[in-house]
């Protein structure tokens, strides 16, 4: 008995989204297929649709699921799913299967505009030809696209999805080239750089970092993601390099601007290599960012911290936790310990003629660093030269060897030689480059040592371990009751004046007043001399 059919169903595809934006794709398929419902007394109940190719596989397309279900669900009405093409259907053998299967278990008939579907051998035989020259097109794309991708690849271009901190802009040189996209380009900039100076840690500090910028990408949950963030760090995208191991495609120098030197991307990734993953108490180090660095005077281990529940609120104290101490559990308001470490650090302050001192000192030592820079850079020439015989001396022993474990191994010393010249090729190309003005560094650099506590004051946590570092030579010690001990300072700061935490009356030697110390008394004659030197005409320099 043949069945009578009256409502149809109509599904149409595009492979990608931009089909739809330009082409009117679904627009064009969903008009030809309710021109064919009408001429045959069709009336279209709904209409699905999906701008995904699906690989084929028909489960993957949300529009193809919700037709399935929607027959289920309505399995005592006959319909007619309309297709545009028998290629909208499925381009895929064993899937086209599958899915008449699928139809046929909801009764649903099937017909196309630019096919005939017949319930017989030759009619079948016919259909699935039909369907295995589908995904023989499907695949031949697929292959055609992926050698294309690797030819630019192999050129020095990016061809996916661009990663955080570039995007992509169509150039007439290049055609579509990655290029810084800020503000993510500088977050990130300074996320490899922090991590290779030692500026951070951790691997959580980085990601603390770039929490603080709203605009940074986030999970699901709204958070950044610890897995995200290793593998951002791990990728030489943002050296200006390109690879992809799987494609056979070796690190090489992309087209594309990098954010940060291959020698900075290198010396972040060995830290995160040579480093565990412990997670950072993140709020207990912002709320006390002076835990570990303040030590218990009575017994010289470092104070702890935390939050002690009052009866109406918590109070944030220090406190030592060596057992058999003198001090041990006795708390110290987190106020009174930081108030007075930011009076010590307003104490820290070179008189001015140790500033212009070191001013003077600054010159010097950039031009004897920019002679040094020169000299640096031929001895790179020289190495260039002498890793590129290596390199061939390789290549001749590789070529000559028959032993496959041999090979691999010449394969792996001349992959580790390449990346070597690499970071070298870079450096060369930094060094030929026009010097930095050093005026802003200079000046910077005076500012930081003029007033530490300004840096500090910020009140950010990686600005306040910085000024941890560079401020002072080691730990500072706690005493209840007295207050922070004798400061020990780094060498800037040594040579600068000799600062002390003045607690209790107690005054250095010498008096209130810093002393003169070796580097002040020697530029400070020099700066003399040359003053006057210019008013007698005299041409001379006292060392």
């Amino acid at each position: 008995m043949t069945k009578f059919y009256d409502k149809a169903l109509i599904y149409c595809r595009v492979s990608s989204i931009k089909q739809t934006v330009e082409g009117s794709g679904l627009d064009s398929q969903e008009y030809r297929c309710r021109e064919y419902a009408e001429q045959h007394g069709y009336t279209v109940e709904r209409v699905f649709t999906d701008d995904v190719s699906g690989g084929g596989n028909f489960m993957k397309r949300k529009g193809m699921v919700a037709l399935l279900d929607y027959l289920r669900r309505r399995h005592k009405t006959d319909y007619v799913v309309i297709f545009d093409d028998l290629k909208r259907f499925a381009r895929d053998t064993l899937f086209h299967l599958q899915l008449r299967a699928e139809m046929d278990l909801y009764n649903a008939k099937i017909e196309c505009l630019n096919f005939r579907f017949e319930d017989t051998p030759e009619g079948k035989f016919v259909e699935v030809i039909h369907a295995a020259q589908g995904q023989l097109e499907r695949e031949q794309n697929g292959r055609q696209v992926i050698q294309k991708m690797q030819a630019r690849l192999s050129k020095g271009y990016f061809v996916f999805h661009a990663p955080v901190g570039y995007r992509y802009e169509q150039t007439r040189e290049h055609g579509k080239l990655l290029v810084p996209n800020e503000p993510y380009a500088s977050i990130i900039r300074e996320g490899f750089e922090g991590l290779a100076s030692g500026r951070f840690q951790t691997l959580s500090e980085v990601m603390y970092f770039f929490e603080q910028f709203p605009e940074y990408p986030r999970g699901s949950d709204g958070r950044v993601k610890v897995q995200r963030v290793k593998e951002t760090l791990n990728r030489p995208i943002y050296a200006g390099y390109i690879e992809h191991e799987r494609w056979g495609i070796s690190l090489r120098k992309g087209q594309h601007e990098p954010l940060v030197s291959l020698e900075t991307f290198k010396k972040a990734r060995d830290r995160l290599a040579g480093r565990a993953y412990v997670p950072a108490k993140k709020n207990i180090s912002e709320d006390f960012p002076l835990r570990g660095f303040v030590t218990c005077a009575d017994c010289g281990n470092p104070m702890t911290s935390s939050w002690c529940k009052g009866r109406s609120a918590k109070y944030p104290y220090y406190f030592c936790r060596k057992k058999g101490c003198e001090s041990y559990g006795k708390s110290v308001k987190r106020d009174v310990v930081e108030n007075e470490f930011a009076e010590l650090l307003k104490a820290i302050t070179p008189a001015k003629s140790a500033l212009d001192a070191a001013a003077k000192m600054f010159d010097d030592i950039w031009k004897a660093r920019s002679q040094h820079r020169r000299n640096y850079a031929q001895k790179i020439k020289n190495t260039l030269k002498d890793l590129d015989r290596t390199m061939d001396s390789v290549v001749d022993i590789m070529v000559n060897t028959s032993s496959p474990r041999a090979r691999q191994g010449y394969e792996n010393k001349l992959e580790s030689l390449e990346q070597e010249k690499l970071v070298l090729e870079e450096k060369i190309r930094h060094f030929m480059a026009e010097q930095a003005d050093q005026t802003q560094s200079v000046r910077t650099a005076l500012e930081f040592l003029e007033n530490p506590h300004k840096l500090w004051a910020t009140g950010e946590l990686a600005n306040q371990r910085a000024v941890l570092k560079l401020v002072f030579a080691e730990p500072l010690a706690w005493k209840r009751n007295e207050g922070v001990r004798t400061a020990k300072t780094t060498l800037p700061f040594k040579y600068l004046g000799d600062f002390s935490c003045l607690k209790n009356g107690v005054v250095r030697s010498g008096g209130f007043e810093p002393p003169t110390t070796w580097f002040v008394a020697r530029y400070s004659i020099q700066l003399s001399y040359e003053r006057t030197s210019e008013k007698q005409n005299t041409i001379g320099f006292i060392q």
